[in-house]
C-alpha cells in the first residue's frame, strides 16, 4: 500500500533538515494522513524520495520513537503507534499563531522581526536568515599595535 505523504525538505532553510523532516511527519501522524499501525516508507525509500541522507532520516525515525508517535516492528518495519502522543489540535497552534501575529503586529514588529526571533528563541541562529556573518570588532590603537 503506497502512502500520500506530502513530504518536502528545503535544503536552504535555516531550519535543520532533520527537523523539518520530524516536524512534518509529525504532522502528518497527526492529522491523521498515516492510519495508525500503518507502516511507514522505509528508510532508504524516504531518503530516495526527499533526496536526504539515509542516517538523517535513521534520526528521525528515532526521533518519532522516542517522542511515541510510531514504532519499530522487527522485521516489518517501523509503523504508526497505535495511540500516538496527543498534542494540539492543528487547528489550536494556526488560531495561536495568528493571534501572535497580530500581537508582533500590534508592537510594530514585522514580519521578519517575528520570524528572527521565534527562531532565535528556538536555538536556531537569526544570523542564518540574512545570510550574515558574525564578526567580532575589536577596539585597538596605534600603540597597541606594535604589542
Amino acid at each position: 500500500m503506497r502512502l500520500a505523504m506530502n513530504l518536502k525538505v528545503d535544503g536552504h532553510s535555516p531550519i535543520p533538515i532533520r527537523r523539518q523532516l520530524t516536524e512534518q511527519l509529525r504532522h502528518v501522524i497527526e492529522a491523521g494522513g498515516v492510519p495508525r499501525d500503518q507502516a511507514l516508507p522505509s528508510i532508504r525509500e524516504l531518503a530516495g524520495f526527499l533526496g536526504v541522507n539515509p542516517n538523517t532520516v535513521a534520526r528521525v525515525i528515532d526521533d518519532l520513537k522516542q517522542s511515541g508517535y510510531v514504532e519499530a516492528r522487527r522485521g516489518k518495519g517501523v509503523f504508526v503507534a497505535p495511540a500516538p502522543p496527543a498534542r494540539p489540535s492543528p487547528h489550536l497552534r494556526e488560531g495561536f499563531l495568528q493571534d501572535t501575529v497580530i500581537r508582533a503586529a500590534a508592537l510594530g514588529m514585522t514580519a521578519d522581526d517575528l520570524s528572527v526571533g521565534v527562531l532565535s528563541l528556538a536555538g536556531i541562529r537569526p544570523a542564518a536568515i540574512r545570510g550574515a556573518v558574525e564578526v567580532l570588532l575589536v577596539e585597538c590603537s596605534p600603540p597597541e599595535l606594535d604589542f
